[in-house]
């Protein structure tokens, strides 16, 4: 018990260079707060205490603003920054060393009882406001681009931004934990912005191209000849 509150405390200064010591980690982030107590409603939850459980995760997201389902399999040194709004499903799955932000939505798409939720790899980064939906699978090294809308699979190692989510970076591409770890929205692809790019560059070139084929204006030769 007291190594994984260790690890989550770890997991935190890992990744938010704002935590400036233990003990206010363990008052003041309600991250890690609702992992906290969802290591005990999900062991509830697998007791078959359903509603003990519920009720546990219903006073998380009442002091957290997080709401996780006790049935969601969450692996080690997750770690939820702000947190605000995040919604987790219950047949989601979340590997190792995961980093949501906050108003992401692990969510499901339809009614069925048996895995509707999505499944997360091992280090995979969701920024801001993203939704992942359905019972599609994000690969270890995922980054998915804030505000993102995601219905599709994500092989490793790719970065996937957009609505819906394309992925548009780094198949098969390894990349070190450092180099991976935090999710720089500034930096990731723009599709339809290079896409835009590209025809004015094509545009420009058939403008270039076009100019080059006008024939020449007529001189002025014949009004300086005599009697013109």
């Amino acid at each position: 018990m007291f190594s994984g509150i260790r690890e989550q405390v770890q997991a935190v200064f890992k990744h938010d260079p704002a935590a400036k010591s233990t003990l206010e980690v363990l008052l003041c982030y309600p991250g890690v707060h609702a992992i906290l107590i969802h290591r005990v409603s999900h062991r509830l939850y697998g007791n078959g205490l359903y509603v003990v459980s519920r009720l546990l995760s219903h006073f998380a997201r009442w002091m957290t603003g997080i709401e996780i389902h006790p049935g969601a399999r969450i692996g080690r040194r997750f770690f939820i920054d702000h947190g605000m709004g995040v919604v987790i499903g219950e047949t989601a799955v979340i590997g190792d060393d995961v980093l949501l932000y906050q108003g992401v939505t692990l969510g499901g798409t339809g009614h069925e009882k048996e895995k509707r939720h999505p499944t997360l790899g091992n280090h995979v980064v969701i920024g801001s406001g993203a939704k992942v939906l359905g019972n599609i699978e994000l690969g270890e090294w995922v980054k998915v681009g804030a505000g993102s809308v995601v219905v599709k699979a994500a092989p490793a190692h790719s970065t996937v931004v957009g609505i819906p989510g394309r992925v548009v970076a780094v198949k098969g591409v390894a990349m070190t934990a450092d180099e991976w770890q935090m999710l720089e929205h500034g930096q990731l692809p723009d599709p339809v912005g290079q896409t835009m790019a590209n025809l004015n560059e094509r545009l420009a070139l058939l403008e270039a191209e076009a100019k080059a084929r006008e024939p020449e204006a007529p001189s002025d030769t014949a009004s300086a000849m005599p009697g013109g």
